[in-house]
């Protein structure tokens, strides 16, 4: 019998346990000894390994975070790190490895997987980022708690003529800033591959106050573009609104992953079990145009994603 692997790694997302659990049940089904690395790269380099049975992933599909826990692991970039840890996976009869991640988790991956183990990367942040996949896991949940945030903060600004700046996860992705900014009707968003002019978003205010007669308006920001409380104190000293912050955090991260999140995650692991079982390795699991698929990983993390360009257009011609 096969012995293979799953772990997580860097920032968790809601539907991961989703694939944890379908790696386990399938892999099994398909003849796999199946064993889960605790703290992503970190416990693999340790030896924090556990064999996993059906009940050890009973009731978790429906939870956020990932059971296995995570980490990061800068050094996993030296050889001797990445020795380490396959002889841990060695010793114990291991020669096929799942990766649940980002970017950095697939270029591990990749490096395990031209030193002989056999890797498949699956796609696992909430913010969208990963190139080559239409879809991550954790993204729709992720993207629905910000709209139900904005949402009810909406209510609130309604009634009393405020203008609310919120600021979202991203990493530099723009992903969740563009499709909440569309899902939750925003005046306006600002994102990190646009220019950004605070004196034209205060005009842009002012127009809609006196010409749109709008009583109320949301902002919707990128993280690590700006401070998000001195520009709603601007607004309330320029504009007729009472500028309001908000940071929504790590509230994106958590709660229990939507639909969409445990299915994709569920179409994902299957997807990953398959190629293990024709010993493929160096791959990663993708969504495109609605199929599942997999790319090169090397491939992968340089394809060009045209969608986000789309997307904002989008926005300027709705907003």
């Amino acid at each position: 019998m096969r012995k293979i692997a799953v772990l997580t790694s860097g920032g968790d997302a809601p539907g991961m346990n989703g694939a944890i659990r379908a790696i386990v049940r399938v892999g099994i089904k398909r003849g796999f000894e199946v064993y889960g690395v605790y703290e992503g790269y970190k416990g693999l380099v340790a030896g924090n390994i556990k064999k996993l049975g059906y009940s050890d992933v009973s009731e978790i599909l429906s939870k956020g975070g990932t059971i296995l826990e995570s980490s990061r692991l800068p050094s996993f970039k030296e050889d001797k790190v990445q020795e380490q840890a396959i002889h841990q996976l060695k010793q114990r009869g291991i020669d096929g490895l799942v990766v649940i991640g980002g970017d950095g988790s697939y270029k591990g991956a990749l490096a395990l997987s031209q030193k002989g183990i056999d890797c498949i990367a699956i796609p696992g942040t909430i913010d969208n980022d990963i190139n080559g996949t239409d879809e991550t896991i954790g993204f729709h949940t992720a993207l629905y708690n910000i709209i139900d945030a904005v949402n009810k903060l909406r209510d609130t600004s309604s009634s009393h003529h405020r203008c609310f700046v919120v600021e979202v996860m991203g990493n530099h992705a723009d992903n969740l800033a563009i499709y909440s900014a569309i899902a939750c009707g925003s005046e306006i968003v600002i994102i990190d591959k646009t220019e950004y002019d605070e004196n034209k978003i205060i005009e842009e205010l002012k127009i809609c106050e006196e010409e749109y007669h709008k009583k109320h308006a949301i902002i919707i920001v990128s993280e690590k573009i700006l401070d998000v409380e001195k520009l709603a104190n601007r607004i309330s000293e320029e504009t007729g609104y009472s500028g309001r912050s908000i940071v929504l955090g790590h509230i994106q991260r958590g709660g229990s992953p939507v639909p969409e999140d445990r299915i994709l995650a569920s179409k994902m692991a299957e997807e990953a079990i398959c190629l293990l079982e024709k010993r493929k390795s160096g791959l990663c699991i993708c969504m495109k145009d609605n199929q599942i698929i997999s790319k090169n990983i090397e491939e992968a993390l340089i394809e060009k994603n045209e969608n986000q360009d789309r997307l904002y257009q989008l926005f300027l011609d709705l907003a």
